[in-house]
């Protein structure tokens, strides 16, 4: 299953004079939110989506999956705002369940052309995907010594390493992420529910995670006003 969590407020886009939240703007005549859907579009006839949005968003996210042609996807409208990304994603899981593979993409990134890895990325218990960059407002992955690409820990706004997150968070097994988050509200390891942090806990249990690597050219992120101009046509 492929989540993408869209309950966020857009607050920055309102308090820079938007009128709308961010993945309904309009970039090169589709909306954000096709943008950043479409990244997957290699799997719209093979894998469900899961889109959990807030209430008002209900309407739009079907006509826009429909249009994109996802073949099989749920929407769950939260009524309230979360703890963060993390229960986001819980509690749409609670409302349609699902025990296999679980693959979490935000809605203001986009990425071209995704496909899934092989080996040995294919058999690990959860991977993420990163590039290397800087900066305190990304999640990071350490990685484990060695050439093969095992994570040695993760954290979220703290710079362990030059390994940023995409946003892009895969777990094998969804009761892997329950279990994970439930450790993680037992002892939080960041002011929000994020992801990220999530695999810490898998680690500890001996479970291997790990990360792939991708150029900067290959990612693109629309989450900030600045951002999301900067793509505009000149």
């Amino acid at each position: 299953m492929i989540v993408i969590p869209m309950a966020g407020r857009s607050q920055r886009f309102y308090d820079a004079g938007y009128d709308r939240p961010k993945y309904r703007l309009e970039l090169d005549g589709r909306s954000v939110f096709a943008h950043a859907v479409a990244s997957f579009e290699a799997a719209f006839a093979t894998t469900p989506f899961l889109f959990i949005a807030a209430a008002e968003a209900e309407a739009f996210v079907r006509a826009e999956a429909r249009a994109l042609g996802v073949a099989a996807f749920e929407v769950v409208s939260l009524s309230t705002v979360t703890a963060g990304q993390a229960e986001t994603v819980e509690r749409g899981l609670d409302e349609v369940g699902g025990s296999g593979p679980l693959t979490i993409f935000n809605i203001d990134t986009f990425r071209p052309g995704f496909a899934f890895p092989g080996a040995p990325l294919a058999a690990a218990d959860g991977w993420l995907e990163v590039f290397k960059g800087s900066g305190a407002n990304w999640s990071y992955v350490k990685p484990a010594p060695g050439p093969e690409p095992w994570a040695l820990e993760t954290a979220e706004k703290t710079p362990i390493s030059d390994l940023c997150c995409t946003g892009l968070y895969h777990f094998a097994r969804a009761a892997d992420f329950r279990q994970a988050l439930a450790a993680e509200r037992q002892r939080p390891q960041a002011a929000e529910l994020y992801v990220a942090p999530l695999y810490n806990h898998l680690i500890a249990r001996g479970q291997r995670i790990g990360w792939r690597l991708i150029g900067p050219d290959e990612v693109v992120f629309c989450g900030t006003p600045a951002e999301y101009e900067a793509l505009l046509p000149a």
